[in-house]
């Protein structure tokens, strides 16, 4: 089965229940991508909570990234780290992290920041948003036509974020995306437990 997700974390990771929550959703061989996001937490607890989710992704085969944080990435030996426009600028990243590691670059909605982010050597870009989101509010709306430019023009892995649940994934992955970011479908959705969200976009 083809891995076309990648899994954001949840904002907050507040109990134990996550960690099962994480492998089961992992379990399911569709998720290329985790991404370890949380903003509220001090150094020392994000190490030990990324060393945690580490074993849980090395087990199921997952690419552990990092955001915002290349020294983290490099403690804990993870696949690699995304970052921002306004977060570290990449050539540090890079020099922190190696040539080795993935870095990837949110680009909004910018076809200039997409040629950037390769020209600098960027492992794959984000774009987004595409839809409303209540995980991350952002100014930025993309449209489908920059992910069939992408497929065109930069040959590199393009990540789509943004609001995207199983009714309008499709629809991403047709007009180009490699890959589908889920967060808030995922770990906040009212009908349905983390493993069962994820194996219903599968199924449709």
């Amino acid at each position: 089965m083809k891995r076309y997700i990648y899994l954001i974390s949840p904002k907050n990771i507040k109990s134990s229940k996550f960690y099962k929550d994480l492998n089961s959703v992992l379990k399911t061989k569709t998720v290329k991508y985790f991404q370890l996001r949380i903003k509220n937490k001090t150094f020392s607890d994000l190490i030990k909570i990324s060393r945690k989710i580490k074993k849980i992704v090395k087990k199921n085969n997952v690419k552990f990234i990092i955001n915002d944080k290349p020294i983290v990435a490099k403690i804990i030996d993870a696949d690699g780290c995304h970052i921002g426009q306004k977060d570290m600028d990449f050539a540090i990243a890079r020099k922190i992290l190696g040539k080795k590691k993935i870095i990837g670059v949110t680009c909004h909605n910018s076809k200039n920041l997409a040629l950037i982010a390769k020209k600098n050597g960027a492992n794959y870009v984000a774009f987004g948003s595409f839809f409303m989101s209540q995980t991350k509010k952002t100014a930025f709306k993309a449209n489908l036509e920059i992910l069939r430019w992408a497929k065109k023009k930069i040959n590199m892995p393009t990540v789509a974020i943004g609001g995207i649940n199983s009714s309008n994934y499709k629809k991403i992955l047709f007009n180009g995306a490699n890959f589908i970011a889920c967060s808030g479908y995922i770990w906040n959705n009212k009908k349905l437990d983390p493993a069962s969200a994820i194996k219903n976009l599968i199924k449709k």
